[in-house]
């Protein structure tokens, strides 16, 4: 099985219509600031998380399954869109940041059961709650909790531009990083450590 982890701005996603035992995960963000702004509310942003309250979470939401219907669309007729928040994807939950929440290994059934049937399965990035969940971190939470043999993060966000890099140095380089590359980083490595191939890009990112 692989997880592919692909930004609300990637619209490369045909091919994966093609891939067995693939599941989807994607992102929203500029689609979420820009349907925010239509709504008249303020992004603000704590270490690279959006601060949700409650009335930002219904905005998000559904920003978000409007990426995840286009990505459908995109993807083919083997596409079937999940809401991670209906599939049982568990999250800790972040109070200070309002609904929003930290995604922990989840095996959702409805995914197993779609593999089965010879879908693919692209999820939204929400949790149980709901809360608003980071998409790079829920990608790499479902491909521990699935047993994935594989995450690959597709992105416009520059990345690392090293064929390889171990956990330990992206620890020390995460220090010097800025931007969207660094939670695509932090989750590769936390899936890395527990046994997962994580790639960003050309970039390999080892135990």
């Amino acid at each position: 099985m692989i997880v592919v982890k692909v930004g609300g701005a990637v619209t490369a996603v045909a091919e994966l219509g093609e891939f067995d035992d693939a599941v989807v995960v994607h992102g929203g963000g500029p689609q979420i600031t820009a349907a925010m702004a239509a709504a008249g509310l303020s992004a603000t942003f704590v270490r690279g998380r959006r601060v949700t309250d409650e009335a930002a979470l219904a905005v998000v939401r559904e920003a978000l399954l409007e990426v995840n219907r286009e990505l459908c669309e995109l993807i083919g007729p083997r596409a079937l869109g999940l809401a991670g928040d209906e599939i049982g994807l568990q999250a800790t939950r972040v109070p200070e940041l309002g609904h929003v929440g930290t995604p922990i290994p989840t095996r959702p059934q409805a995914v197993l059961d779609a593999l089965a049937a010879g879908r693919v399965p692209v999820i939204a990035p929400l949790a149980v709650g709901p809360l608003n969940v980071n998409a790079d971190e829920a990608a790499s939470a479902l491909a521990v909790g699935l047993g994935a043999e594989r995450i690959i993060f597709l992105s416009d966000v520059p990345g690392v531009i090293l064929p390889r890099i171990s956990a330990n140095d992206a620890d020390e380089l995460l220090g010097e990083l800025e931007g969207g590359i660094v939670p695509k980083l932090q989750a590769a490595v936390h899936a890395a450590r527990l046994g997962v191939r994580a790639e960003i890009g050309i970039t390999e990112v080892t135990a």
